[in-house]
C-alpha cells in the first residue's frame, strides 16, 4: 500500500495524489509512505525514484538492519528500528530523503506513522519540510522506546518487593526473564543512539542546522534511555545476588539443621550396631533393666550435644533467617 501527503508551494497539503501526479503538480515536497509493498510497488523504488539498488536492497532484506545513514548523490538513506511494546521485536523503518520528498519504507504496520499522518493537517512544523517531518518520525519511535522500560521498572521494584511471596525459584525466573528483556531493548536503543550523533555530528547534513536544537532533544532522550537500561541491568543483578543469596543461606541452614541431626544419632546409631551384634556375653546383655538403662544413655548423649549445639550458636543461624523474613514481611503489610 503506498499512501501520498503532498504540499504544495501555496502551503496547501494534499492528500492520496498518484506517484505520476506529483511531479506534475511541481509541489513545495511530498512524503510517499509504503507499508507491506507488493512487488510491483517495490518496483517504483528503481523505476520512479531511482533509488541505490543496494539501499533497496537493505528494505528487501528479512533481517533488520542495523541503524545506519548512507549518503547518496540526492538524498540520504536512514534506517531506523521501531520498538513492539508488546513483544519488544524491533521492526525496521527505512527513510529516503531528499530536500523535497521523504519516501518511508516499512513491513510491519507502524502506528506512529498514523499519528504522524494526522498531525500533518495540523502541525506547521512537519508542514515545513521533509527534515522536519523526518525530526518528527524519530522522535516519535524514541518516545515510544520509553513505556516498554518503565515497565521493566515496574517488574523490577515488584521483584525486590516480593508482595506475593513467591518462591525463590519463581523469582529468579522473572529476574532472568526481565534481563533477557533489558538485553533486547538495549540492542535496539544503542544503534539508535549512535545514528543520532552521527546525523548531529555530520558534516554533510549541514542543511540541519537549523534543526540541531531538536535533534539534539532526541540525542538526549536516547542518552537518558541508556543509563536507564544500564542503571536496571545493575539493579536487576542486585536482585539476582540478593535472592541467590538468600537462596544460599536457607540451603547452608537446611544443611546446618541436617548435620546436627545427623550429627546426634551418630553415636546413639554405634551404640545401637554394637548392641545389635550376636555376641553372647556381653555387658548388661542379661540385665533386667538394661534396656532402658541403654535408652537413658542414649537420651543423655542426645541431650549433651544438642546443648552444646546450642552453645555454639549452630541452631540459631535458621531461626534469625526465620524472623528477618518475618519481620520483613510485616514491614510489607
Amino acid at each position: 500500500m503506498i499512501r501520498t501527503c503532498v504540499v504544495t508551494k501555496d502551503n496547501k497539503t494534499l492528500y492520496d495524489i498518484a506517484l505520476e501526479d506529483i511531479l506534475a503538480m511541481e509541489p513545495k515536497w511530498y512524503w510517499a509512505d509504503f507499508c507491506h509493498a507488493d512487488e510491483s510497488e517495490v518496483k517504483l523504488l528503481s523505476h520512479y525514484f531511482h533509488f541505490h539498488p543496494l539501499a533497496i536492497e537493505d528494505c528487501l532484506d528479512s533481517f533488520n538492519q542495523r541503524p545506519k545513514l548512507d549518503f547518496y548523490d540526492n538524498y540520504q538513506f536512514i534506517v531506523l528500528h521501531e520498538l513492539n511494546a508488546e513483544n519488544l521485536i524491533p521492526a525496521e523503518v527505512d527513510l529516503f530523503i531528499g530536500d523535497d520528498f521523504l519516501v518511508t519504507f516499512h513491513n510491519e504496520k507502524i502506528p506512529q506513522f498514523d499519528l504522524l499522518w494526522e498531525r500533518t493537517k495540523s502541525d506547521e512544523n512537519i508542514q515545513k519540510g521533509p527534515f522536519f517531518l523526518m525530526h518528527a518520525i524519530i522522535d516519535k519511535l524514541v518516545d515510544d522506546f520509553f513505556p516498554p522500560v518503565y515497565k521493566l521498572e515496574e517488574e523490577l521494584n515488584a521483584l525486590e518487593d516480593n508482595a506475593d511471596n513467591e518462591s525463590i525459584s519463581e523469582l529468579m525466573e522473572r529476574v532472568f526473564d526481565v534481563r533477557a528483556d533489558l538485553s533486547s531493548i538495549r540492542r535496539t536503543i544503542l544503534p539508535m543512539r549512535d545514528l543520532l550523533y552521527r546525523i548531529i555530528h555530520s558534516d554533510r547534513l549541514n542543511y540541519l542546522k537549523e534543526q540541531q536544537l531538536y535533534f539534539h532533544d532526541v540525542y538526549d532522550h536516547l542518552l537518558k534511555l541508556v543509563e536507564m537500561l544500564e542503571l536496571y541491568r545493575d539493579f536487576s543483578a542486585d536482585i539476582r545476588d540478593s535472592y541467590l543469596s538468600m537462596n544460599s543461606n536457607t540451603m547452608n541452614s537446611i544443611m546446618m539443621t541436617l548435620t546436627v541431626i545427623t550429627t546426634i544419632f551418630m553415636p546413639l546409631t554405634f551404640i545401637v550396631g554394637v548392641y545389635g551384634m550376636n555376641f553372647e556375653y556381653m555387658p548388661m546383655l542379661e540385665w533386667q533393666h538394661g534396656y532402658y538403662a541403654i535408652l537413658g544413655f542414649m537420651a543423655v548423649i542426645a541431650a549433651l550435644m544438642l546443648l552444646f549445639f546450642l552453645k555454639k550458636g549452630w541452631l540459631h543461624a535458621g531461626r534469625k533467617a526465620k524472623r528477618r523474613r518475618r519481620l520483613k514481611s510485616n514491614r510489607r503489610l
